[in-house]
Formats: structure tokens, C-alpha cells, sequence
């Protein structure tokens, strides 16, 4: 897997038993710059891969762009060291034309470490991003049956997480047919989830009304804000949110979902979005005819090569 996992030689103890030495695999953490324009804007510690996605994910999440025709290229910047070589670590994007830059606000004062995607914020002001869509009004409704199956159904695609053990996950679904349309892994939770949401603004899907984003490890105001950003109206978690993510949910009128672990679930916001499907019985014969929505297009998840 190239530069996302490495190798090396460790000694497993037991205690009671005798030591073993074998090689194991890690995930590999390397910070990344952000440029836009040939400036600075962050440097974020994440896992090699799908930078590009990392990128216009994080400027969505930072209200730079709003659309997928807003990010108009993204290059690897050669001589990133005073030796001239290419480290692959230095990301330099161009947004379309009429796109105003970023605000000198946004500036990262240190690096963003890969627990925490804040705490490089220059002011405690720009901790809150206002979000160009709104999420309250989002007609999406699922079976809480459906939304049971996606931790397993992301934890079966976490193919580093199965050599490594040490990555994050993210995966976007369709909230109406349970499709899976991409599925992100990191170091960091943050970055998993904006690889998520930069492949969809690459993908012109943005906002990503009714789907579900599906997190592993618990639900953050952080991942809670990129949510809405996006325009996604259903946040779910394998583990607990803290109290300031479910304000922001319930604020937003976003559904937030913790604790989803086998067909065990705490809703803490949003609850009007999860209905029990009715089984064919209950529909009154008058009723018969039920409309479906249309199948949404089918997108794939393959990388984007720089």
C-alpha cells in the first residue's frame, strides 16, 4: 500500500509467556500543506492518500467553496525541499476563477495534529462556520433497521484499519437505498471525513441531501459542522457525541446518532427522521399505490491521482 502503511520490527510481550519478535504494520502518519494560491493555509498530520479529496474537503468545511466547479486544480509542489526534491507533502490548490481567496482568518497558527482538526484555529471566532445549506429541511427518512447495517458494512471496507488496526473511517450512504458511494480512512477522524466530502464536491453532489454519514469512534462538534457544511442531514456514530455536537445538531435541525452498534441505537437529535417501515399489512387499501423516489445516480469511489 506504498506510503499509507509501513513495517516494522516489534517485540510483542506476554506476560507469563516468552517474548516475540516479528515485523507488524503501521499506519502511516506524514504531515500535509495546504497552499491555495502558492499560500500557506494549514498543515494537517494525516495518513498518504486521496490529498487531493483531503483538500477540497477541508475548504468546504472552511466555507472557501461551496462546489465542486469552485476547486479548479490541485498540484504536488516539486522542490518542496531545499534539497528540490518532491516530498508529496506540500498540496497547492487553484480555485476557478471569481472564487475569492481565503480569508487571512482562516490561517492555521501551528500544525492540526491528526486527534484534532481546531486546534490550529487563529481565534476562537473562527471555530463556528455558518454553512450555505440548510439541513433542517431535508425530507430524508430511513428505517432504523437500514441505518443498523452500516458499521459493519463500513467496518468490512476499512482495508488499512484490517493490516494497521490504527485508522479512522468515514463512509458516505444513501440514506434512501443504503447504497455505499465512498468510504475514506485516515489517521485523523477529521480528515477521514473531509476525503469524504471533497470526493462528493469533486463529484458535483454537493449538498448531499439524504445521505448518511457514518463515522467510526464518536461524533465531535468538528465532524458534526463538517456535516452540515456538506448539507448532510443524518450524522451517525459507532461510539458517543460530545454535548456540544448535539447542541450544534439540534440547533441545526440535523439528526445525530450515537452508539450505533448492532440493532442498538441513541438518537440525540433529530428523531422524527427514523420510522419504522410499515410491512405491506399496514398500508390501508386505499394506500396501495406507494411512490418511490428515483434511484440516485450511481457514483464510484476510485482515487484521484494528483
Amino acid at each position: 500500500m506504498g506510503r499509507i502503511t509501513a513495517r516494522r520490527r516489534v517485540t510483542r510481550i506476554t506476560v507469563g509467556e516468552s517474548r516475540v519478535i516479528r515485523e507488524d504494520t503501521l499506519a502511516v502518519e506524514e504531515p500535509l500543506e495546504i497552499r491555495v494560491g502558492g499560500r500557506s493555509l494549514a498543515i494537517t498530520m494525516r495518513t498518504p492518500g486521496h490529498d487531493i479529496d483531503l483538500a477540497a474537503g477541508f475548504l468546504v468545511s472552511e466555507g472557501v467553496i461551496r462546489h465542486g466547479d469552485d476547486f479548479a486544480a490541485a498540484r504536488y509542489c516539486a522542490g518542496a525541499t531545499d534539497e528540490g526534491l518532491n516530498t508529496y507533502n506540500v498540496l497547492d490548490v487553484t480555485l476557478a476563477p471569481g472564487v475569492p481567496a481565503p480569508d487571512p482568518s482562516l490561517e492555521r497558527n501551528f500544525f492540526t495534529t491528526s486527534s484534532c482538526g481546531l486546534c490550529g484555529k487563529a481565534s476562537i471566532d473562527a471555530v463556528r462556520t455558518l454553512s450555505h445549506y440548510e439541513v433542517s429541511t431535508d425530507a430524508l427518512t430511513l428505517d432504523p433497521a437500514l441505518l443498523a447495517t452500516f458499521p459493519e458494512r463500513l467496518r468490512a471496507h476499512q482495508a488499512v484499519f484490517e493490516k494497521t488496526g490504527g485508522l479512522h473511517a468515514a463512509a458516505l450512504f444513501d440514506g434512501r437505498t443504503g447504497e455505499l458511494l465512498v468510504l475514506r480512512e485516515d489517521v485523523g477522524r477529521h480528515n477521514a471525513v473531509d476525503k469524504v466530502v471533497g470526493w462528493a464536491a469533486k463529484e458535483n453532489l454537493l449538498p448531499l441531501r439524504g445521505t448518511v454519514l457514518m463515522v467510526s469512534g464518536r461524533a465531535s462538534f468538528e465532524l458534526t459542522q463538517k456535516a452540515s457544511m456538506a448539507g448532510i442531514p443524518l450524522l451517525a456514530a459507532v461510539s458517543a457525541p460530545s454535548s456540544l455536537a448535539v447542541e450544534l445538531a439540534t440547533e441545526l435541525g440535523m439528526t445525530l446518532v450515537g452508539f450505533l452498534r448492532g440493532p442498538s441505537m441513541v438518537v440525540y437529535s433529530g428523531a422524527h427522521r427514523l420510522a419504522e417501515a410499515r410491512s405491506p399489512r399496514d398500508v390501508p387499501p386505499e394506500d396501495g399505490a406507494v411512490a418511490t423516489a428515483a434511484p440516485s445516480p450511481s457514483v464510484g469511489s476510485q482515487a484521484v491521482r494528483a
